[in-house]
């Protein structure tokens, strides 16, 4: 990747102010995602902190570029620090949806079982995080254009590939709801403590955020490293940064700690329902 003015890695001088400013929130919301953690032994939710800290490291590291924009090292580690952390963030989104559908009693209205719901997409969003790091890392520390494009086009196939799954996360979750409207039309009913419908809509509130972060990026890394998008320093702040911090801010109420499935309602009507 070409430095620019100066030998700097950035295309302006690093914002001081919003940097400090990043690094604070965050810091707090990890706080507060780490009490929780250990408060409530939730530990679905270690990728909530996890990715806290990867937001911390990474704006730490803009703050740090500030004063030294030609130290490559530096700039690798904010690239990957902030890029990385909303896969983190998605893991627990996943899991979370597996717990909730346990919780109703009604898991066989679910088009994918819990138990299978989070290997499949886990195990994508794990398959995420290791194409879009390497694709940065190539990026970043590319000697040729070729080697630039090589890069560049491996990390859109990762946020290519995220918003893929997470469009059909989004699906499996829609469907379950919709099919447990209709089974509670039917006289049916949900024994369990959680509020599964509230959390549903915070989850799909969560869940879109994150989608159209991703669509930035995608957008961003499309434009190149010319493109306003990469040229302009307050948009990873307002497109990026606060889009994860509202996200760690909604997600600190689902430290719920064990969540106890409900027995599973078998009857003639679900079996119909879950065919449908």
């Amino acid at each position: 990747m070409a430095k620019y003015a100066g030998g700097s890695w950035y295309p302006y001088s690093p914002s001081l102010p919003a940097a400090i400013v990043a690094v604070i929130v965050f810091t707090l919301l990890f706080g507060l995602h780490t009490f929780r953690l250990f408060s409530t032994r939730t530990w679905f939710c270690i990728p909530f902190v996890v990715g806290a800290a990867f937001e911390i490291i990474g704006f730490a590291s803009r703050l740090y570029g500030h004063y030294v924009p030609s130290n490559k090292t530096v700039y690798i580690v904010q690239t990957l620090g902030v890029l990385l952390a909303p896969i983190l963030f998605a893991a627990s989104v996943y899991m979370f949806l597996g717990r909730i559908i346990r919780s109703t009693g009604f898991a066989r209205l679910a088009i994918v079982r819990p138990n299978w719901l989070t290997k499949i997409f886990v195990g994508g969003d794990i398959l995420c995080f290791l194409i879009q790091a390497l694709g940065a890392t190539m990026l970043v520390t590319a000697d040729s254009k070729s080697k630039m494009d090589t890069g560049k086009a491996i990390v859109l196939v990762g946020l290519v590939l995220q918003i893929i799954i997470f469009g059909f996360f989004i699906l499996v979750a829609i469907m379950f709801q919709v099919r447990l409207n209709k089974a509670l039309r039917l006289g049916k009913t949900v024994n369990c403590v959680l509020d599964w419908s509230r959390y549903m809509y915070w989850l799909y509130a969560v869940s879109v955020v994150i989608t159209l972060r991703n669509i930035y990026r995608v957008v961003e890394y499309e434009q190149g490293v010319t493109g306003y998008l990469m040229t302009n320093e307050w948009v990873i702040y307002v497109l990026d940064a606060l889009p994860m911090a509202v996200v760690l801010g909604l997600t600190a109420t689902w430290y719920l700690g064990h969540i106890e499935p409900a027995m599973e309602e078998q009857s003639d009507e679900l079996q119909v329902l879950s065919s449908a």
